[in-house]
């Protein structure tokens, strides 16, 4: 982007996400007098239970912080809890929201414990002038990829599998999508290979690479007369991962209607995670999407560190 040139207000777009499990839990403290805090105790505040009115009302609030935070996006909320700690001279309000999308819920949390002290300090302003809000603070949030530590320092290759490429007919773009996206993943180095739409070198090819981490093949998925990649590659594997084959045609289905036909395959063969996806860059950047980090995770289990490798 250029020194003078502004980034373009508006949504951000997560389209390219895939659902996670995300949680936030955020907080916001409300001050009063000790004799506002003990009406609050004896039910005899003056408008009704504030802290039964303010419950509702931070639940009210996660889920429509998109009417008064324009960039907030839609979430279906799975789940509000609203709690509060009444103490000697205030009352802190703790507000856990939780959802699976595509993005977080730490402004939705953030917004309920707002609303939750906007409600106290109404319903408690009869009796007490002096009440003040303050500390509206995120506390936590989990969920999405940043909650996957790195996993850097693994080999990887990337073979384009591709007549026309072969013959220097067009650019292999597929091939460097991939390259990048390995490398921006933690991969120490991503050897690359070319090699024509013919079985005995797909395999052969691929058998040269028993050493490497991470091997993606791009192209050759399909049902034409030449895509041959799957078939090729499937006998190496020593056991298939269909978990991660499904989740790419979903998540591909999803944006596209044609993602129905891929033949993408998912597998160990030895120490290596083998994945053949399709040809063209944008399936590509759609496969990355859809299991990277996370199927990563194979890597340490593979090499007998298990679970919490």
């Amino acid at each position: 982007m250029a020194d003078n040139q502004l980034p373009k207000p508006g949504m951000r777009d997560i389209s390219h996400k895939s659902n996670s499990y995300r949680v936030a839990t955020a907080k916001a403290v409300v001050r009063m007098s000790r004799e506002t805090i003990e009406i609050v105790r004896s039910g005899k505040a003056p408008k009704g239970d504030p802290i039964a009115v303010a419950r509702v009302a931070a639940t009210q609030a996660a889920k429509k912080t998109p009417d008064f935070i324009p960039y907030c996006h839609p979430i279906p909320i799975d789940h509000v809890l609203v709690e509060f700690e009444i103490r000697d001279t205030e009352i802190e309000c703790s507000v856990t929201v939780k959802a699976v999308y595509r993005t977080g819920v730490e402004v939705e949390a953030m917004a309920a414990a707002a609303v939750a002290a906007l409600n106290l300090y109404d319903l408690l302003k009869p009796v007490d002038e002096t009440i003040t809000i303050g500390d509206i603070r995120l506390i936590e949030k989990r969920g999405g990829k940043s909650d996957w530590g790195a996993i850097t320092g693994f080999s990887a290759a990337v073979v384009t599998v591709s007549d026309r490429c072969y013959l220097g007919e067009q650019d292999d773009v597929s091939g460097q999508v991939l390259a990048d996206a390995l490398e921006g993943f933690g991969a120490d180095s991503v050897e690359r290979k070319l090699v024509p739409d013919e079985t005995g070198l797909i395999a052969d090819t691929v058998r040269s690479l028993a050493n490497v981490d991470v091997i993606l093949l791009t192209g050759g998925t399909g049902v034409g007369p030449r895509d041959v990649t799957s078939q090729s590659v499937q006998p190496l594997l020593d056991l298939r991962l269909p978990g991660v084959e499904e989740q790419i045609r979903r998540y591909g289905q999803e944006r596209v209607g044609t993602a129905m036909l891929s033949r993408c395959l998912a597998g160990v063969m030895g120490k290596s995670l083998v994945i053949c996806l399709p040809g063209s860059p944008g399936a590509c950047l759609d496969a990355i999407a859809a299991v990277f980090p996370h199927v990563l995770h194979a890597l340490p289990m593979l090499v007998g560190e298990g679970h919490d490798g």
